[in-house]
């Protein structure tokens, strides 16, 4: 995942939301790798306020914060802003110690009730040796992002088995398709099942057919494979894989899947899916596997359900998966449907 990677930016509005009551919900059914029970935050409604946080880049253009900010109030919310948003230091939002302390900081506020990130780029690795993870635990509420933010939310969902969100961050695309599944996972609680738009029915793939049921983790491959060795990771047994990537040749897919198999993430999962990756051509195909051929070297030996091409990663229209919440995987067909409400 390049530094580069491109960001989609739309202007629309949230539609008006509410839902009723908050809570947490913790099922011992659901294990990771110190065996917490799986810890659901309150759903969002009208008037809840969400803090906006850059845990890792530094922003530089004020007009896509401004623009989130209109979304966000437009929709009945109220928003808190971060320091995070106006600091630079080098390429970060801010130093290790202030990025991290504002993530603590909002957790514990008992007025902030989510936490949604305004970028990726790189930094949040960074952090996750400083974070308050018995705050964290204590204070449940959504935490949305994706691409960098993907070492957040694995972290977090492993050390106190709150649910995460791999969704939309500030200054990617608001339009329709990625505002209905904000919607509908945090707000209205629905039991999603995600399958392709009609007009994106011929740009996926099965690797391997059947279907497969547990608990989804994933996110960005390249920050998901620079954790590998780390004690941020779950334990990787009855989970369902979802990965994504941009700006990654073939041979560098095929380098971060063989040290996912190294390390014994492969050989665990019971299913895998591998959403979109933007600009993963080989620069000099004639010399080269491609992205297909890749994943089936990878994931046919598997034998377990896999397909290509949901609507996760570095994409205009993206789904909301949320992290640590049970799901089934259709790979004949293409699909994944939750198998319970995401947030309380």
């Amino acid at each position: 995942m390049k530094n580069n990677r491109r960001q989609f930016i739309t202007s629309t509005a949230l539609a008006s939301l509410s839902i009723p009551l908050l809570g947490m919900k913790e099922n011992v059914l659901h294990d990771n790798k110190l065996s917490l029970p799986l810890i659901k935050p309150p759903a969002l409604k009208t008037g809840d306020t969400i803090a906006i946080s850059s845990p890792a880049g530094a922003i530089w253009d004020n007009s896509q914060l401004e623009k989130f900010v209109s979304i966000l109030e437009n929709s009945g919310f109220q928003v808190k802003l971060g320091q995070t948003l106006k600091e630079k230091y080098g390429y970060f939002a801010g130093s290790d110690d202030l990025r991290a302390k504002e993530i603590n900081d909002f957790f514990s506020d008992k007025y902030v009730n989510a936490i949604f990130c305004m970028k990726g780029g790189w930094g949040c690795a960074r952090i996750l040796d400083k974070l308050n993870y018995e705050v964290i635990k204590n204070n449940p509420k959504v935490i949305m992002g994706f691409s960098d933010i993907t070492s957040l939310l694995i972290a977090i969902n492993a050390k106190t088995g709150l649910a995460t969100y791999h969704g939309p961050v500030g200054n990617s695309g608001w339009n329709d398709f990625t505002i209905k599944y904000v919607k509908e996972i945090l707000v209205d609680k629905k039991i999603v099942s995600y399958a392709y738009p009609e007009d994106d029915a011929d740009k996926h793939y099965t690797i391997n057919e059947g279907k497969a049921n547990g608990i989804l983790v994933g996110g960005n491959l390249t920050v998901l494979a620079s954790m590998i060795g780390s004690d941020y990771l779950p334990n990787w047994e009855n989970k369902i894989l979802f990965l994504e990537e941009t700006g990654e040749e073939p041979y560098r897919i095929d380098r971060m899947l063989t040290q996912l198999k190294l390390a014994g993430v492969l050989k665990n999962i019971k299913g895998l899916v591998f959403g979109k990756c933007v600009k993963c051509e080989a620069e000099e195909p004639e010399k080269a596997f491609t992205l297909k051929e890749v994943l089936e070297q990878h994931i046919k030996p598997l034998g377990i359900p896999a397909f290509y091409g949901a609507m996760i990663g570095h994409i205009v229209n993206k789904y909301t998966v949320p992290i640590g919440i049970t799901a089934e995987i259709d790979a004949t067909a293409g699909s994944i449907k939750l198998l319970e409400a995401a947030v309380l």
